[in-house]
């Protein structure tokens, strides 16, 4: 049975203290919520703080990327380990821009600069295994940009895209991951892809998970729509079989947009 799941990904925003204070806002308003798992991805900086907001909550803390490796010479990235002993369960793993994949880049944003965050399938591939092994769940994005979809290439890039997140890993492993759908042409643009489209991409993931882990293997698996997820679109989403729920930006920014989020999702798939 697939959990549904609200999780929000808070980006390069909050400090310290916006962080502990959004934090209690969705502990006051969904904390004790049941039948939802109700996920929050702070920045590196704030997930200790967080942390201790959320506890004895039902409230699970997750981070926004991690690399590979324990430890050693890696200058500014983080570890599994270091992310467990902030009390993550879960972390994002590909998402579109760590994939150098922007949907409204900056205007002085280089070929050269979205290299530092160019994220290949291999690279998401080997941190959502290391992050199975050091016992966090790791959220796997996938999803196409404008040109890929105008191009007609949605499903070719996204099944891709899942097989090669997916390649090396056990069907009990693949079982014990989220997937999230995020058309990159819809994040941070106030564009949402249809419900129904959003829908019909996600049973192209599923078919591509069922293609590596075994027929049926899918419909265990909890997968998200990402993109520009708002209190008024969250409904006609999350009616949708195949969509398990969200991967939300701007709207977890506020606790009461992603309390909301919450509740529709639990009244609708709860």
């Amino acid at each position: 049975m697939r959990t549904p799941m609200m999780a929000g990904n808070w980006k390069m925003n909050c400090d310290l203290d916006e962080a502990a204070a959004l934090a209690q806002g969705v502990v006051e308003g969904v904390g004790s919520v049941e039948g939802v798992a109700v996920v929050l991805a702070p920045p590196f900086t704030a997930l200790d703080r967080v942390a201790s907001v959320i506890a004895g909550s039902n409230v699970r803390l997750s981070a926004q990327n991690v690399y590979w490796q324990a430890k050693g010479a890696y200058t500014g990235e983080i570890s599994v380990g270091m992310l467990k002993s902030c009390g993550c369960a879960y972390v994002i793993v590909g998402h579109s821009e760590r994939r150098g994949r922007f949907g409204v880049p900056e205007p002085d944003m280089t070929d050269e600069l979205i290299r530092v965050f160019g994220d290949t399938d291999a690279a998401v591939n080997t941190k959502a295994r290391a992050a199975l092994a050091g016992g966090l769940t790791p959220i796997i994005c996938v999803g196409e940009t404008l040109a890929e979809r105008e191009a007609g290439l949605t499903d070719a890039i996204v099944r891709d895209q899942v097989v090669a997140a997916l390649e090396g890993m056990t069907p009990e492993q693949i079982g014990a991951v989220v997937l999230a759908y995020e058309p990159v042409w819809a994040i941070g643009t106030g564009e949402t892809c249809e419900a129904d489209e959003a829908n019909r991409v996600i049973g192209v993931i599923r078919a591509a998970i069922d293609s590596v882990a075994g027929a049926g293997a899918a419909q265990d698996i909890t997968v998200l729509y990402g993109g520009s997820v708002k209190p008024k679109s969250v409904r006609e989403l999350v009616s949708q079989p195949e969509i398990d729920g969200g991967l939300v930006g701007g709207a977890s920014l506020e606790a009461d947009s992603f309390n909301e989020l919450v509740a529709v999702t639990r009244e609708v798939r709860g």
